[in-house]
C-alpha cells in the first residue's frame, strides 16, 4: 500500500527530475551555441525553422519590458524561489501530478534564463561575428547578475504582406511569429498553454455548493 509520504516523495522526486532536465538541456544548448557560432549568425535548417544565434536582456522571445537589469535579474530569482515554494505546497496538498509537472516546467525555464543573466556575461565574450570563448583572458563582457539571455530557435513560419486598403499598416510587410527564443522560454510557454487548457480548476478551484 502507497503510504501518502511516499507518494508525496514521488512526485517530488520526478518534478525534480523534470526540473534538472529541462535545466541542463537548457544550458547544454546554449553553451553550444555559444561557442560554436558567432553572434547573429543564422544557419537554415528547414524553410520555417532556422538557428539563429542571439543575445537579449528580456524575460522571453526579446521582449524587453525592464531596463534596469539587475532588477530584472533579481526579479527571476524571487520568482524561482516563489515557484518552489508553490511547487512544495502543491505537493503537500496533494495536487494533480500533470500541473505538479507544468509547474516545475515553468520554474525549470525561469531558472534556465537566470543562469544566463547571473553567469554567462563573466564565463563568456561576447561580439558580432566571433564565437565566444569560455573563460577568456580579458574577461567576459559583463560583471555577474549582467549576463544576457542567449536565443538560438527561430520558426519564421511565412511571410505576409497587408493590403494597401487595410488602415495604418497597409502595404506593409512582415513574419508570422519572428521571435527568437530558447528551450527555457519553450517550457515555460508550453506549460501556461497546458494549465489554460487542461488544468484551470487548479489555479481557481471552484467553491463547492452549498
Amino acid at each position: 500500500m502507497i503510504t501518502v509520504q511516499s507518494e508525496q516523495k514521488k512526485k517530488i522526486l520526478i518534478s525534480s527530475a523534470l526540473i534538472l532536465g529541462i535545466v541542463l538541456l537548457d544550458q547544454i544548448v546554449k553553451i553550444y551555441v555559444k561557442t560554436h557560432f558567432y553572434l547573429g549568425e543564422s544557419v537554415t535548417v528547414t524553410d520555417w525553422f532556422y538557428i539563429r544565434f542571439v543575445e537579449n536582456n528580456g524575460i522571453a522571445f526579446g521582449m524587453e519590458i525592464f531596463r534596469n537589469k539587475i532588477f530584472l535579474t533579481l526579479l527571476r530569482i524571487l520568482a524561482v524561489g516563489g515557484l518552489g515554494y508553490y511547487l512544495y505546497h502543491l505537493v503537500k496538498k496533494g495536487e494533480k501530478m500533470g500541473y505538479l509537472l507544468c509547474v516545475a516546467a515553468i520554474m525549470a525555464g525561469a531558472l534556465g534564463n537566470i543562469i544566463d543573466c547571473v553567469f554567462y556575461g563573466y564565463c563568456f565574450d561576447s561580439s558580432l561575428h566571433q564565437i565566444a570563448h569560455f573563460m577568456p583572458e580579458g574577461g567576459g563582457y559583463a560583471p555577474l547578475f549582467y549576463g544576457r539571455v542567449v536565443d538560438m530557435l527561430h520558426f519564421p513560419l511565412f511571410s505576409y504582406t497587408w493590403p494597401e486598403w487595410v488602415p495604418w499598416v497597409g502595404g506593409s510587410s512582415g513574419t508570422f511569429f519572428s521571435p527568437v527564443f530558447n528551450i527555457a522560454d519553450s517550457a515555460i510557454t508550453v506549460s501556461i498553454f497546458v494549465v489554460l487548457i487542461w488544468y484551470r480548476d487548479c489555479i481557481a478551484p471552484e467553491e463547492d455548493e452549498d
